[in-house]
């Protein structure tokens, strides 16, 4: 599935990438579920369906898979193929985050630092995720960590910090 789907070795062809791709997660593979989640949700090869894209990811994310997990926590954010829905966004967002999607961490701040789902916004707890996420390297959480130290905003401002944290944002063209 995954050759079809990238076009190694084979032509790209997204219907035969999900024909393999139904077999093996028919078989309980959890890659192949999370890609058949990625091709309702992308309409690469069937129509997209986030409600059918949203059940992969869930097969795929109750066996601990961070990708399924993190589009689980976005599908419900979002309310794509799901009722809207902040706690159960933090809940999948949170079990990605904490296997190290950097994505997730970043989203998770963002929750947290707009109080979305939660009884009140935490921004020490949203700066914690962001700075995970900007750590690994990504570029939209290294540029909120540096603006929230340049204007002091949930931290204390610290411009040092602030310019070191943008400019290894800009570095990664963000």
């Amino acid at each position: 599935g995954a050759m079809y789907a990238k076009g190694e070795g084979v032509p790209q062809n997204y219907e035969q990438a999900f024909v393999w791709f139904l077999l093996a997660a028919a078989q309980g593979d959890v890659f192949a579920q999370t890609n058949l989640g990625f091709l309702y949700a992308k309409g690469d090869g069937v129509p997209q369906e986030y409600k059918e894209a949203s059940g992969w990811f869930l097969k795929a994310g109750l066996q601990g898979d961070a990708s399924a997990q993190a589009s689980l926590g976005l599908m419900y954010r979002r309310g794509l193929g799901v009722p809207q829905d902040y706690k159960e966004s933090i809940k999948w967002y949170r079990k990605a985050a904490e296997q190290g999607n950097e994505s997730s961490q970043f989203y998770l701040g963002l929750m947290y630092r707009q109080g979305l789902g939660l009884v009140r916004k935490d921004y020490i707890e949203a700066l914690s995720w962001f700075r995970k996420s900007a750590e690994q390297g990504n570029a939209v959480g290294q540029r909120t960590v540096g603006f929230l130290y340049l204007v002091g905003d949930g931290v204390s401002r610290d411009p040092v910090k602030g310019l070191e944290w943008t400019q290894k944002a800009a570095a990664q063209g963000d």
